[in-house]
């Protein structure tokens, strides 16, 4: 077999080599994409060791015919079937500190400082108070904490209470 040939009308296993190669892209980046093209190169491969003279063209609208149609039963069952969570706020830092007092390491200024929440340093938004005051995380927005002065309690676990002023 020479190869023009080869590349007008490839054998059956060609489009099982396919099959494979995107399968092993499919493994590097797990996004199920591939899976579906993969199989529709063994499903095309199959169809050409069944029908062996089928043409190239009618190989290549297989394969696409059988690639679109995975693709799509499989973004319409992913649809169907969101992912759910009990924790609503997993993957959102910012919005598991709400309700938690911390106190502010440095003070709020025109509106904006930082507060230590366990052992990372936080910009919060808020009215302008000192350094060191308590403060009750009411909201997030991206990575800025919402705060608002925290009527005195406990200290939150971990952390030592605020020094009073001189």
């Amino acid at each position: 077999m020479n190869m023009s040939a080869f590349l007008s009308d490839p054998p059956f296993w060609a489009w099982w080599i396919l099959a494979v190669l995107v399968s092993a892209i499919e493994l590097l980046a797990p996004t199920f994409f591939f899976l579906w093209i993969g199989a529709a190169a063994a499903l095309t491969g199959v169809a050409v060791l069944l029908v062996p003279d089928m043409g190239w063209r009618i190989e290549l609208v297989v394969f696409a015919g059988l690639s679109i149609l995975g693709v799509w039963a499989w973004y319409r069952l992913v649809r169907r079937r969101p992912v759910e969570t009990e924790d609503a706020a997993l993957n959102r830092r910012a919005e598991q500190y709400v309700g938690r007092i911390v106190t502010l390491a440095e003070p709020i200024v025109d509106g904006f400082g930082t507060a230590r929440v366990g052992d990372t340093l936080w910009r919060v938004a808020g009215a302008d108070l000192p350094a060191g005051r308590r403060v009750r995380v009411v909201g997030a927005r991206g990575t800025v904490l919402e705060v608002e002065p925290a009527t005195e309690g406990p200290a939150p676990a971990g952390e030592a209470p605020p020094r009073p002023e001189p």
